[in-house]
């Protein structure tokens, strides 16, 4: 492979500083360098792999015709699943795979200069200790996801926000008033206008200021957290949120 041939490193130290430089490198190709990365991987090509190199760098191409091989090979064909997933999908398919072929490389010098027990432990708890490359690459598409709603809901926000404050203003007697004035009726059908756009998934009801939400990173599509079974304090451990019908849909072979 391009700057391998002759880059045999010989200890733990050696052997996780190659692992460290190509996961620098495939988590360059599928982050800051996705635009790239995905026009390299056109699905007219033929076979193709996402290497990782120990100088930081990635390349997109064809495997090697050397068999067998000096290392072991990446995912082979990830171009060809390019346009038939979601991009998030496929990113985070190719992030798997790239964390497999990282341990693979690992644990192959591992092999071939003879690790002993203690040194192979020692080389999989320094890896161990970093995020996958799934991880980071999830966490990534998470945050831009969470920026653009941020962008496109910031009025919606405003206006919720609005109604929370103005909700929590009134007496705690006001449920027991007999009527409700024309003001505080043509504000509260203003906010049921600006609310009905928002959804549930699931059971296809409006928003509500007093419940908790929560987006699908998925279809980015709405749910109660009572629909889906998830509460706020789980919400905050989960790193990617699939509603089920997304969790249904990658369960299928």
């Amino acid at each position: 492979m391009d700057g391998d041939a002759s880059y045999n490193p010989r200890t733990v130290e050696e052997v996780f500083r190659d692992f460290k430089g190509r996961r620098a490198g495939m988590i360059k190709a599928l982050t800051t360098d996705v635009e790239e990365f995905y026009q390299q991987c056109d699905p007219e090509k033929e076979n193709l792999c996402l290497y990782g190199f120990p100088s930081e760098q990635w390349k997109v191409k064809l495997p090697t015709e050397e068999v067998p091989p000096e290392l072991p090979e990446p995912a082979l064909g990830i171009n060809f699943a390019r346009d038939g997933m979601h991009e998030k999908d496929w990113l985070s398919l190719v992030a798997v795979h790239s964390d497999a072929w990282l341990l693979s490389a690992a644990f192959y010098f591992g092999a071939r200069f003879g690790f002993d027990k203690a040194d192979r432990k020692r080389l999989f708890n320094m890896i161990n200790d970093l995020p996958t490359i799934f991880k980071v690459v999830t966490r990534a598409a998470k945050k831009q996801t969470k920026e653009k709603l941020s962008v496109s809901n910031h009025s919606s926000n405003k206006s919720k926000s609005n109604s929370k404050r103005r909700s929590e203003s009134q007496p705690k007697h006001s449920k027991a008033m007999p009527s409700k004035n024309e003001d505080d009726d043509g504000m509260e059908e203003e906010d049921d206008e600006e609310h009905g756009e928002t959804l549930c998934g699931a059971c296809g009801e409006n928003y509500a200021a007093d419940e908790f939400w929560i987006c699908c990173d998925i279809c980015e599509k709405w749910f109660h957290g009572k629909c889906v079974k998830i509460t706020s304090a789980r919400a905050e451990h989960i790193m990617q949120y699939k509603c089920p019908s997304c969790g249904n849909k990658r369960a299928q072979p």
